[in-house]
């Protein structure tokens, strides 16, 4: 089964709720839309990720024979089950491009379709969107605090399956990440791949300096030294002893990793003893357990660390492991729709999204307007699909991840910090959709 194809990968009611359309004969055309409700209490902002995979999967999503015959002993009817043997998504989409700045009630993509083909889709473009935005966005706030550091992800083994592994990867070098550790993630979106060694290469030889010296043999263009398996900065004189056999092969030492203890003060020590060897060029990188908070610390207490190895809390997000996030119906049969559940309404119709800039090409608000309307600013959704097939070619990654790069840098200072700024980035609405949604009230 091709998890990137198949619409099994959905929940129930999304099969029942199609039944249910072809039993009453209901095709019309209907507008949903994709957005967050609120942030998590800890962001200031969200980074769009994961359209690439979710545009992929509408243009290439149907049902296999067998999968029609397995649904058929589910207690479907044949009828219904009949229909999905040529069922293909035909509508049109527009989305916010990837590595795009968004804020809560933002569509970050809409879809208009035939009601049944609109609905049916529903659960894996939410999971497509929701996982890499989640990771994108946790990502960055790394990004921002550590600037011109080198960060690469290391979270696979902590992620929540192997897709989960790979999305993340992309999702933090769409964000700013300068690697990853994934090695099939390199192959797919085309990242650099960095890595180093496990404490059991350094437990299985008999010495650091023979575990050294057979990695860097077998690895001359990756030598960076794993060193707090026993004493950290023992093993760093110990490297420096033997830099000069190494460099008699040809192989120049890049870079020691600290992983455990002390990470400002180890790597205080670390480069005094690399510096007064004359290895200046020698870098250091560290990794264990980091955060978004703890790089902030590092960083900001000027740790002579070069670069990161960033795992578990990448990749699970885990001080916000899931946002709040919505498809919703906007309009059906040419009529504008709107749910009233307490605590859960919506606008409305559907919308764009206006962004404006200062003098200075830092945000300043955005509003959020009924698709038609003149706005001032840049409207952040564009069309990327068209009777089920791309507009254009798909986005090689690192365009979005300059966007990004343009995104973050486009932030007020008091939305960059790790803390809820004081207040929120302004999303306004416009006199027309409020008017439009006062009058469905009353309707």
């Amino acid at each position: 089964m091709n998890l990137e194809s198949t619409i099994l990968l959905t929940d129930l009611y999304e099969l029942t709720m199609l039944q249910g359309y072809f039993h009453a004969g209901m095709n019309e055309t209907a507008v949903f839309e994709f957005f967050v409700r609120k942030l998590p209490k800890n962001r200031n902002f969200l980074l769009v990720a994961g359209v690439e995979q979710a545009l992929a999967f509408l243009e290439s999503a149907h049902f296999e024979p067998e999968e029609i015959d397995w649904l058929a002993t589910q207690g479907f009817r044949r009828e219904s089950l009949e229909k999905l043997r040529d069922f293909r998504f035909q509508g049109d989409v527009h989305a916010m491009p990837e590595g795009t700045l968004c804020f809560p009630e933002e569509p970050i993509l809409r879809i208009t379709a035939p009601i049944p083909q609109a609905q049916l889709f529903e659960s894996r473009i939410m999971n497509l969107l929701h996982f890499q935005t989640m990771i994108a966005s946790k990502a960055a706030r790394s990004v921002l605090v550590a600037p011109g550091k080198e960060l690469v992800d290391f979270g696979l083994r902590r992620a929540h399956g192997a897709e989960a592994g790979l999305y993340a990867a992309r999702a933090a070098f769409l964000a700013g990440f300068s690697a990853t550790a994934t090695v099939l993630a390199g192959k797919l979106f085309e990242i650099p791949l960095s890595g180093t060694m496990a404490h059991s290469f350094i437990q299985a030889h008999d010495s650091e300096e023979e575990a050294f010296l057979r990695f860097a043999e077998a690895n001359p263009d990756r030598a960076v030294f794993l060193v707090d398996t026993y004493d950290t900065e023992e093993a760093v004189r110990k490297l420096v002893a033997l830099t000069p056999r190494l460099e008699e092969r040809g192989i120049r030492p890049l870079a020691v990793r600290l992983d455990s203890g002390d990470l400002g003060a180890h790597a205080r020590r670390v480069r005094r003893i690399l510096d007064d060897a004359g290895l200046r060029r020698v870098g250091i990188f560290a990794s264990g357990n980091l955060t978004e908070e703890r790089l902030q610390e590092l960083v900001g207490t000027g740790a002579p660390i070069d670069g990161f190895g960033i795992g578990t809390s990448l990749d699970t997000s885990s001080d916000a492991p899931y946002l709040d996030c919505v498809y919703k119906l906007e309009e059906y049969a040419g009529r504008p729709r709107r749910k009233r559940s307490e605590g859960k309404a919506t606008w409305p119709g559907r919308k764009q999204v206006f962004r404006r800039y200062d003098a200075d090409g830092r945000i300043v608000s955005d509003l959020v307007a009924l698709e038609g309307e003149d706005h001032p600013g840049e409207p952040l959704l564009v069309p990327v699909l068209r009777d089920g097939k791309r507009l254009s070619p798909p986005e090689p990654l690192r365009v979005a991840r300059d966007r990004a790069a343009r995104g973050l840098a486009s932030l007020p200072s008091d939305l960059r910090g790790l803390s809820p700024a004081a207040a929120p980035y302004p999303v306004r609405f416009s006199t027309k959709l409020e008017a439009l949604r006062s009058a469905l009230d009353r309707s």
